[in-house]
This record gives C-alpha cells, sequence and structure tokens, in this order.
C-alpha cells in the first residue's frame, strides 16, 4: 500500500490536528467524573455505580483494540480514526438523553468504541512521522493534550450543569469531538509506507513486550484517572467550595504538557529511566497524599507537575515494542491491555471508597495500584534486553 508522503513541516500539522482530537477524548471521559455529585444527587448511585460509568468508555476497547489495528492496516489510519471520532459525537449524545444510568452507561459504550480509534492509531502515527528527538517532543505533545481535555471539562461541565442541567455536558462533549473531527479531516497528512495489507501478528516476544508496556500504562492511570475522578466527590465530603476541586484539577491537568514536554527533552538526554522512576514515586505520593491529609491543592500541584512527566515515556516505549510492520496491531495489543485494567480499576478503586466510607479509600487503592508501574518496568526491561 503507497500512500502520497508530506513535507517534513506538514507533519506538525497533522500532529496538531491529532491534539485536538485527543483533547476531545479526555474532554468526554471525564464527564461522569466532573459531573459526580450531580449524577449521584439525581440518580441516588454508590461509587462503585459511578466509578462504573467512569470505567464504561474504556471498556469497548477490550474487545475492539486490536481489530482496530487490523482495519487501519487495510483502510488506512485517517479513515478508522474518522469513524472513531463520529462514534463519540454520536455515544457523547446518546448519554445527554438518558433518563437513567443505564442510559449513560450506554452511551459511554458506544464513545469508547470511538475513543478506541484514537489511542490505539494516533501513537502509531506519530511514530510514522517522527524520529529521534522529535518523536520525544511529539508524543510528549500528543500524551499531554489530553489532561487538556479533562481540565476544560472540569472547568465547563459543572457550570454547564448547574445553568441546564447535567444532559449539557454531554452535549458540550459532542460539540468539542465534532469540531475535533472537522479540524482533523482537514489537516490529515499521510506518509509514504509500503505495508503489507495481509493480516499477521507481531512475534511472541513483542506481544510479551507489548503487554508488559500495557501494564506499566494501566499502573500509571490507576492513578491518574481516579485521582481526577474521585477529587470532585472527596472536596464536596470534606465541605470545601466548588472552586477548589475545579483549581485542583486545573493545576492536576493543566501543568502536564510542559511537563512531558520536559520529561521528554530530560530523557533525550539523560536517559528515560531516571524519568519515569521519578515521576512513579511522586504519582504515588500525590495520589495517596490526598487520602490521608486534607491539601487538596498541594497534591493537585506535584501530581500535574512531576508526576505526570514520564506519561509520554511509557507510551513511546509501548509503541517502539514492535517494529514498525506490526506497530498498529501492536498498539492494538498494548491498549487491550490497559483496557482491560483501565475497564475494572476504577469499579475496584469505587469500592474500596464504599469500603472506607468516602472517597478517600479509593485513593489508596489508586495509590497501590500505581507504585506497580516500577515491577512491571522492570520486567519489560529485562525483557528488551
Amino acid at each position: 500500500m503507497t500512500q502520497t508522503d508530506a513535507p517534513a513541516g506538514r507533519h506538525w500539522g497533522t500532529l496538531w490536528a491529532m491534539v485536538l482530537a485527543r483533547i476531545a477524548f479526555g474532554y468526554q471521559i471525564q464527564t461522569v467524573a466532573s459531573l459526580g455529585p450531580d449524577l449521584r444527587a439525581a440518580f441516588g448511585i454508590e461509587f462503585a455505580t459511578l466509578g462504573t460509568l467512569m470505567g464504561l468508555m474504556q471498556l469497548p476497547g477490550v474487545v475492539a483494540a486490536i481489530p482496530a489495528g487490523f482495519l487501519a492496516r487495510r483502510f488506512g489510519d485517517r479513515g478508522i480514526i474518522a469513524f472513531g471520532m463520529v462514534a463519540m459525537v454520536l455515544g457523547s449524545l446518546v448519554s445527554a438523553m438518558a433518563t437513567g444510568p443505564m442510559g449513560i452507561g450506554a452511551g459511554r459504550v458506544i464513545a469508547g468504541f470511538g475513543a478506541v480509534a484514537l489511542t490505539v492509531l494516533q501513537p502509531k502515527a506519530v511514530a510514522d512521522r517522527f524520529r529521534g528527538g522529535d518523536f520525544n517532543v511529539a508524543m510528549g505533545i500528543l500524551v499531554g493534550a489530553f489532561p487538556i481535555g479533562i481540565g476544560l471539562a472540569q472547568l465547563t461541565q459543572g457550570r454547564l450543569a448547574q445553568a441546564f442541567g447535567w444532559p449539557s455536558a454531554f452535549i458540550a462533549g459532542a460539540v468539542v469531538a465534532a469540531v475535533a473531527l472537522a479540524v482533523l479531516m482537514a489537516a490529515w497528512r499521510d506518509v509514504a509506507q509500503m505495508l503489507s495489507r495481509a493480516m499477521s501478528w507481531p512475534s511472541r516476544r513483542e506481544i510479551t513486550l507489548l503487554i508488559l508496556s500495557g501494564m506499566i500504562w494501566t499502573t500509571f492511570n490507576a492513578g491518574y484517572f481516579n485521582f481526577l475522578g474521585y477529587l470532585p466527590s472527596v472536596i464536596a465530603a470534606r465541605g470545601h467550595p466548588g472552586w477548589v476541586a475545579d483549581v485542583t484539577i486545573g493545576m492536576a491537568t493543566w501543568g502536564n504538557l510542559p511537563m512531558m514536554l520536559l520529561g521528554g527533552l530530560v530523557a533525550s538526554r539523560l536517559g528515560a529511566v531516571p524519568v519515569f522512576i521519578a515521576g512513579v514515586v511522586m504519582e504515588t505520593l500525590a495520589v495517596s497524599g490526598l487520602a490521608w491529609t486534607d491539601w487538596p491543592l498541594l497534591w493537585g500541584v506535584l501530581f500535574g507537575t512531576f508526576g505526570a512527566m514520564h506519561a509520554g515515556i511509557i507510551v513511546g516505549w509501548g509503541t517502539l515494542s514492535a517494529r514498525p510492520e506490526n506497530r498498529a496491531v501492536g498498539m492494538g495489543i498494548f491498549y487491550t491491555t490497559y483496557y482491560i485494567g483501565g475497564t475494572a480499576i476504577p469499579a475496584l478503586c469505587g469500592r474500596a471508597a464504599d469500603y472506607a466510607g468516602d472517597a478517600s479509600g479509593a485513593f489508596v487503592c489508586a495509590a497501590a495500584l500505581t507504585a506497580l508501574s516500577i515491577p512491571f518496568w522492570w520486567w519489560h526491561r529485562r525483557l528488551s534486553r
């Protein structure tokens, strides 16, 4: 399959279009967490149910991530990503029209099928276009865009719910995804490559490396999503005004992009391992700290800066765990691993919160899972040698 190459400068245009799409994904995935107090009041749901609704957007990845890789080899990255973003628009609209948790969950699943296309194919698209230091920078930009969407969601969705009702937050997510889709279709430029359309699997060693890197990403996100997901509920339970949750999540997300870029630059000069180890330690400390002390602003700053700087490095390891000809399918394996854990972990942390009697139990559970990143990294590094 031969595609038309684009000048080097045009690759950055494609990257920024993918960044906007990733912001839309972050905006949508945070909706249930942003509306947590509203949904609990409206439907009388427990933390475990709230956590299940958070995780449902990741459930389709369990079955769709690997097929997305194969479909991209057959039809191209652009078409599959576009199809996925259409599903994200439709899924948010279904949730907006729901009359209860079941309907909201159904919309989350539909949007989740669309999000699979983005998460599987965007890192592969970056690896196809960038090399060396540019790869680290581009991957940091791409991964760092996601928390910007989360921060925008926390700033706007609660206010929309107060003014127009909770369905308006889901409608806003559909609008953001539709705008991102239009920009992506206009800016996308293909790269020249000769790849077989035949279905083939990565080698056994590649599969093992992909699964291990997927577990590293899963444990990183155990802390990331549950910190942001349960933060509004614990802030409200501790009697803080609403602006405290907004500011804390702003600090926990807006600093991610520059810090992920910094992490990529430092890794290019000093090696990825020191950045990764420091990031895991800082993330674990921030997530657990919120459980034991009532200092949300401090932990938000620590979490959003040093606790996030290693995210692009992890995705980079996953992307490069397979050869270029196996990269699309390989990222499907990487994200299938992640989606299995990402679907179950929010509900698990929610049960820990119910057991503890408040959301602090969720943070303890999430911090313990985050610390497992280091043993999975050690195993991956040993095998890759």
